[in-house]
């Protein structure tokens, strides 16, 4: 005897199956979806009316057993093809070291925005080494990951109805996330010992420019026009594992940078010293593919070379801590507060759109903004 279905509800053997219409929403065609497994009536008729409701929302997405791991790797095999070798990493990494090994094995789409809450909140407690807190900077670079990877999961594998982890919480962060920008002064101080180090034109050109550590390390002498007192930033490199990967910039866009007359003098004696360098090595110098920081044997400088050194220096200095990519902050934020208008700091930090600047530097703008009212009163008033 067949079973009879019962306002799109039925009973095959020993479960429950449902099924609704929905419409294409491309071509418009009306097609039935059966979806099965469920142990009781009630539990099928819960689902068929979530179903009915995500259809007329043009939301509605077959039933997936695919789990969180599954559907996580497999977004990666199609995104190592997409993005920069580094960008690729920074997700693999995220992925693979946080999120799986505690989230993997959930089902995808009964995902919901409470369990990625309670992910953030462990990862901030106990996900890092030796189960110590994790860093709320890396926390949000894991939520920017699946933020990524689950509004692919909705807009075009078309997976879930929506993505949870635009509804989750992030939690705050626990006292400050990095030190407080140096003062003018305790740059000038900290130069100063970098100066006597082999590449301390290294920390000259990353604060006097802006420029990202991937762009400076990339950099060939083809790029420096000491005579015009520019160079042109062309790409980026890294290190993955142990191999040096070379690309384009964040942005994916050249730029020219103008030089000060100081860091002029600062990258003509490097030149000098490197050469210097090239003599006493004799038939040992490798070739350096016209990069302007080298090892002492002439080969390409580890990328990562710059931020392990940089706390020594610091510390010679007795100076608080600061990372290598706060000098890019204070580069900006000193332009900012003397008056440089926000494209203009824009374009020299490689920034696409002026819109990043001013949400990465809202802090600083809103204190040079402090006094505006009283520059208008004095220019009319006298």
């Amino acid at each position: 005897m067949t079973a009879k279905l019962r306002d799109g509800v039925v009973k095959r053997g020993g479960s429950w199956s449902y099924v609704v219409r929905v419409t294409h929403p491309d071509t418009g065609a009306s097609r039935p979806r059966w979806v099965g497994g469920f142990p009781t009536e009630r539990a099928a008729k819960a689902a068929r009316d979530e179903a009915r409701v995500a259809g007329r929302r043009g939301e509605y997405v077959d039933r997936s057993s695919m789990t969180v791991a599954s559907y996580l790797r497999e977004w990666l095999e199609t995104y190592q093809v997409a993005v920069k070798p580094t960008t690729f990493e920074g997700y693999r990494h995220n992925v693979e070291h946080y999120v799986i090994p505690r989230i993997g094995n959930q089902r995808l789409q009964a995902l919901r925005p409470a369990t990625i809450s309670k992910l953030y909140r462990d990862l901030l407690d106990h996900g890092g080494r030796r189960g110590g807190p994790l860093s709320p900077l890396t926390v949000d670079g894991i939520h920017r990951t699946l933020r990524k990877a689950f509004n692919d999961a909705v807009r075009v594998e078309q997976l879930l109805p929506s993505n949870p982890v635009v509804r989750a919480t992030r939690p705050k962060a626990r006292g400050k996330e990095r030190a407080d920008l140096w003062t003018t002064e305790q740059l000038r101080t900290f130069l100063s010992v970098a100066a006597d180090h082999r590449i301390g034109a290294f920390y000259r050109l990353a604060a006097y420019t802006g420029a990202r550590r991937g762009e400076l390390t990339h950099m060939r002498w083809a790029d420096l026009d000491l005579d015009a007192a520019e160079f042109t930033i062309t790409g980026s490199a890294a290190t993955i594992g142990a191999v040096r990967i070379e690309g384009t910039t964040k942005g994916g866009r050249s730029r020219v940078v103008s030089l000060d007359a100081g860091t002029v003098e600062v990258m003509r004696a490097h030149r000098k010293a490197q050469l210097a360098e090239q003599l006493a090595a004799r038939t040992w110098w490798q070739d350096g593919d016209g990069l302007v920081f080298l090892r002492e044997d002439g080969a390409p400088m580890h990328t990562d070379t710059p931020t392990a050194l940089m706390p020594k220096l610091i510390a010679a200095a007795d100076l608080p801590h600061t990372r290598l990519h706060d000098l890019r902050h204070l580069h900006a934020t000193t332009l900012l507060l003397a008056g440089v208008p926000v494209h203009v700091v824009a374009a020299r930090l490689g920034h696409a759109d002026p819109a990043i600047t001013l949400r990465v530097y809202a802090h600083v703008l809103r204190e040079q903004a402090s006094g505006v009212a009283d520059v208008f009163a004095t220019a009319v008033d006298g």
